[in-house]
């Protein structure tokens, strides 16, 4: 491929060239029709190429692309005013950005500013992202060891085990991060109960609760937040990847007290709120209150798990299928890159985390057919897997 001469070898790149997409539907350069599960690794949440989206780009083109923070603008502003009439009570006060990491660098700089603190704990198997304060937080090795030495005085703690949390927070802990379901590493969903524990336990200790939502909120769980489904809300919340409808756009939703801790000109993005992502970011929202999609990621979610439960009872390879609306995960036996490699030349986009385990994110239109369509390629593909390794 020719991309590969001038990007050089970063990326885990799968022999397909995506020409153009509608709705959970991709097609390739020789017009190959995929049903998409990877959706641009969460990105697609609203559908590819959706028409409110579409709209809208193409409107706000025929005014302005660009216009720095340092003056208003009226597609920000409405941007604003539809993203805190969905956020959680009390993260009344935004800074826009450009990505899921951009998110929550700003998260990690408000929380150590507002608190005076340096400490920040993070969770076993986060994933937070690949810049060096993210990365910092970020808990495999393998993404760490090359860039150390990273930011300083960053502890992690075992996901859902308040007892350890309790002995690694001290008096200098400025900030606690944590994914609602981490993503990356596998779709683990957090116990019930553990959220409103962190909540009280912060509370009680003077530190600021971030939740990193890239991945699970905006609908992607069947609720807006995914922290809804434990009542808990954070002091700070990061948005990214679907959250214009695939336009680059990242978001820290911070409670006003935190933010005006900030003085002017400590944290700042040249891109940050322009208006064309923010006219995406508006039809975005719009698609998700408006439009069921999502009530449709529970729906949808359930017929799909349904499906996989009933393949893990015929296929002994499935180790568990774990999730929360169209965040789903399926644990494998083995390595599954066969699998991904199968489900493509079946008409199949299929996710990874990390050797074993299936992820899939598809865009929250999806439908019954797609999801039936899916699981037919699936059980397909594990029967074939199951005979290559004599299961």
């Amino acid at each position: 491929m020719t991309e590969d001469q001038f990007m050089g070898n970063i990326y885990q790149r799968f022999p397909v060239t995506i020409e153009r997409g509608l709705g959970a539907h991709v097609w390739d350069i020789n017009g190959k029709e995929y049903i998409d599960c990877m959706g641009g690794y969460g990105v697609a949440l609203v559908g590819h190429c959706n028409p409110r989206v579409v709209r809208a780009l193409k409107a706000q083109l025929e005014k302005i692309i660009t216009v720095h923070s340092s003056l208003y603008n009226k597609t920000r502003e409405e941007f604003l005013e539809n993203l805190i009439k969905i956020a959680p009570k009390g993260l009344s006060q935004v800074f826009l950005n450009n990505s899921g990491a951009e998110a929550v660098e700003a998260a990690l700089k408000f929380a150590r500013k507002f608190t005076g603190k340096k400490g920040m704990v993070a969770m076993n198997g986060s994933y937070h992202g690949k810049s060096f304060g993210s990365l910092s937080v970020t808990f495999n090795p393998k993404y760490r060891k090359s860039f150390e030495p990273l930011v300083e005085s960053v502890s992690f703690s075992p996901f859902g085990d308040l007892d350890s949390l309790r002995s690694t927070v001290n008096s200098e802990t400025a900030l606690v991060i944590l994914e609602p379901i981490q993503g990356e590493s596998g779709i683990h969903v957090v116990p019930d109960g553990f959220l409103q524990e962190v909540r009280r336990l912060c509370n009680e200790k003077g530190i600021v609760l971030i939740f990193d939502e890239i991945q699970s909120g905006l609908g992607r769980t069947g609720k807006m937040w995914a922290s809804q489904h434990w009542e808990t809300t954070p002091d700070i919340m990061c948005l990214a990847k679907g959250i214009a409808g695939g336009v680059p756009m990242g978001a820290t939703l911070v409670r006003p007290d935190i933010l005006s801790s900030i003085s002017k000109g400590e944290q700042s993005s040249t891109f940050g709120g322009n208006p064309l992502s923010c006219a995406a970011g508006i039809a975005t929202i719009q698609a998700l209150t408006e439009d069921g999609l999502v009530e449709n990621a529970v729906k949808m979610g359930n017929i799909f798990r349904d499906g996989l439960e009933r393949l893990k009872e015929k296929h002994k390879i499935i180790r568990e299928v774990r999730g929360r609306g169209l965040m789903i995960g399926i644990e494998m036996k083995f390595d599954v890159k066969d699998i991904l490699f199968d489900g493509i030349a079946n008409n199949l986009l299929l996710l990874y985390s990390g050797k074993n385990i299936l992820r899939l994110l598809p865009p929250l239109v999806i439908s019954e057919s797609d999801i039936n369509k899916a699981l037919e390629t699936l059980d397909a593909i594990l029967s074939k897997e199951e005979q290559r390794r004599n299961v």
